[in-house]
């Protein structure tokens, strides 16, 4: 006979399992934070504040605190280091055991993996994600296991070189990357000393190494063409404009509201800012050149560009982030020309406008519409949405206005040709 408590008991058990586990995990939380020394930085008050927001979930009964675990487990992550990547794991290893098909607890804990180095378990947690995705678009994650998977191909082959002195190899891929890297390194040297770089082995251990060394820095591209997509610098630009009828459209809510749509898309370059929305009406649906500054500390992490276009322009310094932001966040296919890193700073940069006034909070839209004024090959420069405070700093609106030949007050338009 099935005893009706036994499913009740199991669900009070599995309960009190939860319990444990969110408990644990705000322990661990408060360990991490006494830990902390000197003031806090932009990176633990956004950390601070997850805590605060799941400490308040907890207590509310009828609140789902899952989501406010993994958001704390995020804000551990941004906070780097190998303490921040311990406290993401152990926020992670928890989401996991609450939720078994959670893809995000999944992914939480694939990347914690990956920054502590722990290759082999990193990527069987990427792909239980990617198994729960079931099917859904997955590009950052894509590329992080096609990257480990490759690491630990290199590994493999150049094990395989020399049976003998490279079974040390075959267990490198489970190790931990600050551990993995010397002890690859010294593989390398030792049998360059022992054979020669003329030796065919020799040569192919140095290929892989070097191979194994660049995945280790920063992910693989599938695709490193980015599906035909072509790298423009500033005589590239000038050449796709010239000639050209001009217009930038601000994202402010007055222009999607409006009815602006037909006329703006009858330009034959449509600039956009940012993260923005179209509104086939008010905003028009055709954008030629997407513009996009890079902000915070770590832009590589934000979201991928996959919105069509036909020129993406990516600003940033230093050129270090901005190459790591570009890598990881354009998509293939998504645009037809991308510009390259000599226009990465046209502000500051000496060999262009060299304008170091205008510091480096300078907004995304007054630096493309300088660099375009700058390049002046278009018959005809307008802005549309910008004719109200807010939407320029001061000293960007104050030399729109210094210059422009025309304002239409009707239809938002600022012209400069």
């Amino acid at each position: 006979m099935t005893n009706p408590l036994a499913g009740l008991f199991t669900a009070r058990q599995k309960e009190a399992a939860r319990r444990d586990q969110y408990a644990r995990s705000l322990r661990l939380c408060g360990e991490y934070l006494a830990s902390r020394d000197g003031r806090p930085t932009a990176r633990d008050t956004r950390l601070i504040q997850a805590i605060g927001v799941l400490t308040r979930s907890l207590d509310t009964p009828s609140a789902d605190p899952f989501d406010a675990l993994l958001k704390v487990g995020e804000r551990a992550l941004e906070t780097g280091g190998d303490d921040g990547l311990a406290l993401a794991l152990d926020i992670a290893e928890a989401s996991t055991g609450i939720r078994q098909r959670s893809r995000g607890a999944w992914r939480l804990r694939g990347r914690a993996l990956d920054g502590l180095g722990r290759g082999d378990e990193a990527l069987e947690c990427y792909e239980r994600h990617l198994a729960l995705l079931d099917g859904e678009a997955a590009e950052e994650v894509s590329r992080r296991i096609d990257t480990l998977r490759r690491r630990k191909e290199c590994l493999e082959e150049a094990a395989a070189l020399f049976p003998g002195s490279g079974a040390v190899l075959r267990d490198l891929s489970g190790k931990p990357t600050a551990v993995a890297a010397p002890e690859f390194d010294a593989h390398v040297r030792a049998r360059v000393a022992e054979h020669g770089t003329g030796d065919p082995a020799v040569r192919r251990l140095l290929a892989l190494y070097g191979t194994h060394r660049r995945l280790v820095e920063r992910s693989g591209l599938s695709d490193p063409l980015l599906g035909g997509s072509t790298p423009v610098g500033v005589g590239g630009l000038r050449g796709l404009i010239a000639g050209r009828t001009v217009c930038l459209v601000s994202n402010a809510a007055e222009v999607a509201g409006s009815t602006l749509g037909a006329e703006i898309d009858r330009y034959d370059l449509v600039v956009r800012c940012d993260s923005f929305r179209l509104h086939a009406e008010g905003t028009g649906a055709r954008t030629g050149l997407h513009a996009v500054s890079l902000r915070g500390d770590a832009p590589w992490d934000g979201p991928a560009w996959t919105r069509p276009a036909g020129i993406r322009l990516v600003f940033g310094d230093p050129a270090a982030a901005w190459r790591r932001a570009t890598r990881q966040r354009l998509v293939a296919g998504a645009q037809e020309h991308i510009g390259d890193a000599s226009l990465r700073r046209p502000l500051s940069d000496p060999a262009l406008l060299g304008e170091d006034s205008w510091g480096p909070g300078a907004t995304t839209a007054f630096t493309v519409l300088r660099l375009l004024d700058f390049l002046d090959v278009s018959p005809r420069l307008d802005l549309i949405g910008f004719d109200k405070p807010g939407r320029l700093r001061p000293d960007e609106a104050e030399w729109v206005m210094d210059r422009a030949t025309h304002v239409d007050d009707s239809k938002m338009r600022i012209a400069l040709r």
